[in-house]
């Protein structure tokens, strides 16, 4: 089988390889002239795809930034970005702009499966539409399915093979058809009647995670007030064997969904005048976790008879979760551009992250993050760090992760 691949990020990338290994020809497309080299020289940008893994499966996996190499494919998945415009609503100018290409060589026979997180009816109404400027007919000349993406970078215990992979078709030889496609490289496909519901689903994952999110960090930021470990607060409550899910607060959401699929839902919401104000709600208070935290700092600093302006503050960590080097809506970036505009000097130590280029910033080593700082502060808990000689060393250490949780000290905040 020949499978194609629009987008050869964090959900491309693996999917390619994944297909490459059970021995079919796989031609992924990406308008990074980058990304496409590195692909074809076997050198992977994914922490999840080793070089070595990439490497193995020349033979089967080539890029490209031609869609005209994507003609010949059985079988082409879209997984593009689907992020938000500045404000806060769906920017689908990826997908349209893949659709739309994609169209200019679509085959009759072929299938088309779109895995980008979006709002439910995308397939239906902005894809298929799209596609069917080739003058073929959706459900009838080609084929068209939603299976949503559910990729956690960084984690080792689900990935593609033995996560459950959602399907939903727009008739049922559509659905047959992206079934068969992905028992190649999953061993549990979950039906679903349509491409709405996979649709909505995907959103639902992500919702659920934000809302509760959003509820232990304003649980987070009352304990502050209130003078109580919050920390302790989630722990004991963990304790209970049921009728409760642990989630632990911290300086905010990032990644490619959860700080953008409650506004995808909610600005569709809007168009069937349904306010989805808990959703809305809960997308805000995750938004507004940084600013709580540059207060934070700045309330640590004066207890140490600083200001914010002229201090040298050194965030530890700036990707959005540990272990991974993705700064996809990373909380870290606006607590960075706010501490600037109080005057600070800000700084970063990340294995993960050599640069922000944004900021013409470059990682210090571990020892040089801690010389001469007035404030370390804790953003992302990657592994491997000696945190206690980060308490040790620092004249003040502010934790918005929890990974201090068992030091002791005088010098140490957490949220």
């Amino acid at each position: 089988m020949n499978v194609g691949i629009i987008g050869m990020g964090y959900v491309g990338l693996p999917l390619g390889v994944a297909f490459a290994e059970e021995g079919h020809e796989v031609v992924g497309l990406d308008t990074s002239v980058q990304r496409v080299e590195a692909i074809n020289s076997g050198d992977s940008y994914v922490e999840d795809i080793t070089s070595d893994r990439l490497k193995a499966v020349a033979d089967k996996l080539r890029g490209t930034t031609r869609y005209a190499d994507l003609a010949h494919a059985d079988a082409v998945i879209i997984a593009v970005p689907t992020p938000l415009t500045r404000n806060r609503e769906p920017d689908l100018g990826p997908l349209v702009g893949a659709g739309r290409s994609l169209s200019g060589v679509l085959q009759k026979g072929q299938l088309i499966v779109l895995e980008s997180t979006t709002y439910p009816g995308t397939t239906r109404e902005t894809l298929v539409p799209l596609l069917e400027e080739s003058g073929l007919a959706a459900g009838t000349d080609f084929n068209v399915a939603f299976s949503p993406e559910r990729v956690d970078p960084g984690r080792t215990d689900y990935q593609l093979r033995n996560t459950p992979k959602v399907v939903g078709g727009l008739t049922p030889e559509c659905h047959r058809r992206a079934v068969e496609l992905y028992s190649h490289v999953c061993d549990h496909i979950v039906e679903v009647s349509t491409p709405e519901v996979a649709e909505l689903e995907k959103v639902l994952e992500n919702v659920f995670r934000s809302v509760n999110i959003a509820l232990v960090n304003e649980l987070a930021i009352m304990c502050d007030r209130m003078g109580i470990d919050v920390w302790e607060v989630v722990e004991a409550a963990a304790t209970k064997p049921y009728g409760f899910m642990r989630f632990d607060p911290g300086p905010g959401m990032g990644g490619h969904c959860l700080p953008v699929d409650p506004f995808y839902l909610a600005w569709r919401a809007r168009e069937f005048d349904t306010q989805a104000e808990f959703i809305e709600l809960a997308g805000e208070v995750n938004q507004g976790m940084p600013y709580f935290c540059v207060e934070r700092i700045a309330r640590g600093l004066n207890t140490h008879a600083k200001a914010v302006s002229g201090s040298r503050v050194v965030l530890f960590g700036v990707s959005y979760k540990a272990g991974v080097g993705d700064l996809r809506e990373s909380p870290s970036l606006k607590i960075i551009r706010l501490l600037r505009d109080l005057g600070a000097d800000v700084q970063f130590h990340d294995e993960h992250v050599g640069e922000l280029p944004q900021f013409e910033l470059e990682s210090l080593s571990f020892d040089e993050a801690l010389e001469d700082s007035d404030a370390s502060v804790i953003i992302t808990a990657h592994p491997g760090i000696d945190w206690q000689a980060v308490v040790d060393r620092s004249p003040l250490v502010i934790d918005f992760r929890g990974i201090t949780r068992g030091i002791k000290a005088d010098n140490l905040i957490r949220l």
